[in-house]
């Protein structure tokens, strides 16, 4: 995924949610100014392209089918999916967090040597200076949902769940298995059920791109269409 191709969508993204775009760059930047180390996103390629990656996301359901995450080659899981994968003795080989749940897991990780997709956007900065300091540079992942500046990269995506997908694809995952989603989740707020609902459109994007198809889609499918062109009958 390049920029220039995410770059419409992202623009979307911001119109739904009347994100502005000027302040997650100041986050990206931030979190440029407090890596010290640089992680190499391509260095987990080796253990991912041709495999199965097991995708895990934090739906209240997770725990009575974590052990499908065993099943892969390689897990990824967002935010406290992390931690029940941990409690049910299933490694993680990559977290992906915007640092709002569980931050002293992602710290241990990095610690552990295991990498943490750390992102930034307009609303976390206060939590990113408070724990990036504390991540092991050398393990952190800084991503962005805004242009990328090095180190800090944009694989696609949005939430901590479906940023975690794009980053399996952009690694060259022959196939992903979703554990733990719920796009239905009664028990979000409605600016977490708006996010989900963008979860299943990027998704959906994501496995046209690949041609393939997610079974965790079913039903909740919603292409990405072109915008309307503008109505210039004035």
């Amino acid at each position: 995924m390049n920029f220039e191709e995410w770059e419409p969508v992202y623009e979307r993204i911001l119109a739904d949610f009347g994100f502005d775009r000027a302040a997650d760059e100041h986050a990206r930047d931030v979190c440029r100014s407090l890596v010290g180390g640089v992680f190499d996103v391509d260095t987990l390629r080796d253990g991912v392209e041709g495999n199965t990656v097991a995708v895990v996301g934090a739906a209240p359901a997770l725990a009575d089918e974590v052990h499908r995450a065993a099943e892969a080659d390689r897990v990824f899981a967002a935010s406290t999916a992390a931690d029940v994968c941990l409690d049910h003795g299933i490694d993680v080989d990559l977290m992906v967090t915007d640092l709002d749940k569980n931050p002293e897991t992602a710290a241990d990780l990095t610690h552990g040597g295991t990498p943490v997709a750390a992102h930034a956007h307009g609303d976390n900065v206060p939590l990113l200076r408070e724990w990036l300091p504390r991540f092991a540079s050398e393990w952190t992942l800084p991503t962005t949902q805004a242009a990328p500046v090095d180190p800090v990269v944009n694989a696609g995506g949005f939430t901590d769940g479906d940023r975690a997908a794009f980053l399996a694809d952009h690694l060259g995952a022959a196939a992903l298995v979703f554990v733990g989603w719920d796009f239905d989740d009664p028990t979000v707020d409605p600016m977490k059920a708006a996010k989900l609902r963008w979860a299943a459109r990027l998704l959906t994007w994501l496995e046209a791109r690949r041609g393939d198809r997610f079974a965790v889609l079913d039903g909740h499918r919603d292409p990405l269409e072109p915008r309307s062109p503008p109505d210039d009958r004035g």
